[in-house]
């Protein structure tokens, strides 16, 4: 915008679109063009007023050097630093406070982008490192929402250095379990972006917001080629799996206070859930493999995102694996089931045929994994429990696949699954296809749907192996595979590879997705209340010796 006092004007003239708006109106608008959405640059105390409650408090931090390298350039370092106090009405380029968001207590640091370009110097590290430590003490989330051009040159290798105070104060915070978020707002750049920027647990962004270590023109100048529109925007960088959401600005206090819930542990007991999980096979249907598959398949069934919408309170998805994207066919995040903070995470296969071919039809990458095994690791920071959801023909054997790690992606979520301390409820919903499958499955419960299946392959590739016959029609051949697979949820139950197989209502789950999604909730809810007093220790123990077992004589 051309004007940074837009209450105190009539009119003013939008930089993006050149929108002509009423100063008042763009002020209640939190300072974004009603007509194009771009969200211009925010103060830290507008900043303030914008994300928290109105009583705060101010963090206090050791005092730090002052001008340590009598720095001179056209104008001496203490001179620009008193311009900068002056214009700003701040003492440096962070505002660090203990506050809440909607009730919800915290701790936060707030960068201004007027104080020197929010850069990082000796102040602003004491500051955070301060706020940190304030945040360890009293175990409370810690917020940073970031504005900066980088390291702040006029203090040398010290400033450098704060990169290293400010990431070994968030890696203190992650040892003693506390939640950590970051709101990146343009522009994040350098040294910020390189340490306490993106090291959080769960990295939100503004849209449009430019975030990377060096800056535009640099790489131009530097590789000597035009870059490609939108580089280094929120937007990129969320598609490339390095953030979790781009979020305008009037959702980001609600959204704020249903992350800092998934802190908050619930009170009193679980509820029970009133479940009628059948835990006898002689007490399910039998049905012929070919027709259990046809109905695992069907597309009407309830996806995961659907499970999640009306199983969890506040559920809010979290996006990316922090490494190479964010695939589509793997969702998960955090929400509330009965009070109770939980970690969701399952395939998403889609419900119409373009939905169903953007998420590959439930068949994950290794990016989908890597996610996966990235918010279980968060949900074993924060002490909460991880159910699954598992719909899925398979991993994807993509060419891209397998040249990006497939197998050892799978193999990964294996071991870490077989340690994480915290309760795992694993729930077959639709197909449960080979490793693809398993890669979610390895869990203190497993249940499933009393249509659902889980096997070594699908039934159309046991027959392109085994049964060659070529006199044999395909259709038999898959039909008389899937018999032998014994991959039904009365066959699993008997085979113990099942805990419990929860009972479709009518003709089945695509029959009265409501009602079927009710009866996942109650056995979840059930199997969390019996894991809910077992310790790290004996979850990781018995959830290995349950696979252990597997195919021992007499088991």
């Amino acid at each position: 915008m051309t004007l940074t006092s837009p209450a105190d004007v009539g009119w003013l003239s939008c930089a993006g679109c050149r929108e002509l708006i009423y100063g008042k109106r763009f002020a209640r608008a939190l300072k974004v063009c009603p007509a194009c959405g771009l969200h211009t640059r925010l103060t830290a105390p507008e900043r303030i007023q914008q994300l928290f409650d109105p009583i705060w408090t101010p963090v206090p931090a050791a005092a730090t050097v002052h001008d340590p390298l009598g720095w001179v350039d056209s104008r001496p370092y203490p001179e620009r630093l008193r311009d900068a106090r002056e214009r700003t009405r701040l003492d440096e380029a962070v505002v660090c406070l203990r506050g809440a968001i909607d009730g919800r207590p915290l701790v936060a640091a707030v960068m201004d982008f007027r104080f020197m370009g929010g850069s990082l110097g000796v102040g602003v590290g004491e500051r955070i490192a301060a706020a940190a430590d304030l945040a360890l003490r009293e175990r409370l989330p810690f917020l940073l929402v970031t504005a900066s051009g980088g390291a702040r040159m006029q203090e040398g290798a010290l400033s450098l250095m704060q990169m290293v105070k400010t990431s070994q104060a968030l890696a203190a915070l992650d040892e003693a379990g506390v939640l950590t978020v970051s709101l990146v707002t343009d522009p994040t750049y350098g040294g910020v972006a390189a340490s306490f920027a993106t090291l959080p647990d769960v990295i939100l962004a503004e849209p449009g917001a430019h975030v990377g270590f060096a800056g535009p023109r640099v790489i131009e100048q530097t590789i000597r080629r035009t870059l490609p529109e939108g580089f280094q925007t929120a937007e990129f960088l969320l598609a490339r799996g390095f953030v979790d959401d781009v979020v305008a600005r009037p959702a980001l206090r609600h959204m704020l206070a249903r992350l800092l819930a998934a802190q908050t542990l619930p009170t009193g007991e679980a509820a029970t859930g009133g479940s009628e999980v059948v835990r006898d096979p002689a007490k399910l249907p039998a049905r012929g493999g070919i027709a259990a598959v046809r109905l695992a398949r069907r597309s009407e069934r309830p996806t995961t995102l659907e499970y999640a919408t009306f199983l969890l309170e506040d559920f809010q998805e979290l996006h990316g694996d922090r490494l190479s994207g964010d695939s589509c066919a793997i969702v998960g995040g955090i929400g509330r089931l009965d009070d109770r903070p939980v970690m969701l995470i399952g395939h998403e296969k889609g419900r119409d045929t373009t939905e169903r071919v953007r998420r590959n039809f439930g068949m994950p990458p290794p990016s989908g994994y890597r996610k996966a095994a990235r918010l279980m690791r968060l949900a074993a920071k924060l002490r909460m429990p991880v159910v699954t959801l598992i719909d899925t023909p398979g991993a994807d054997p993509g060419l891209e696949a397998e040249e990006h790690g497939q197998a050892w992606a799978i193999a990964e979520n294996l071991r870490l699954m077989s340690g994480l301390p915290v309760p795992i409820v694993a729930v077959v919903t639709g197909e449960g296809g080979s490793g693809g499958a398993l890669a979610l499955g390895v869990a203190d419960r497993v249940l499933a749907l009393s249509n659902a299946v889980y096997s070594v392959i699908s039934p159309e590739g046991c027959a392109a192996i085994l049964w060659t016959d070529p006199d044999t029609p395909r259709e038999e051949a898959t039909a008389r595979a899937a018999s032998a697979l014994r991959l039904s949820a009365r066959d699993l139950l008997g085979l113990g590879i099942l805990d419990g197989v929860i009972p479709e209502p009518g003709d089945g789950a695509h029959t009265d997705p409501m009602r079927t999604i009710n009866r996942v909730r109650a056995a979840v809810t059930d199997a969390l209340r019996d894991l809910a007093t077992t310790g790290p220790a004996e979850l990781v123990a018995g959830r290995r010796a349950r696979f252990r077992r597997y195919g021992l004589a007499g088991e």
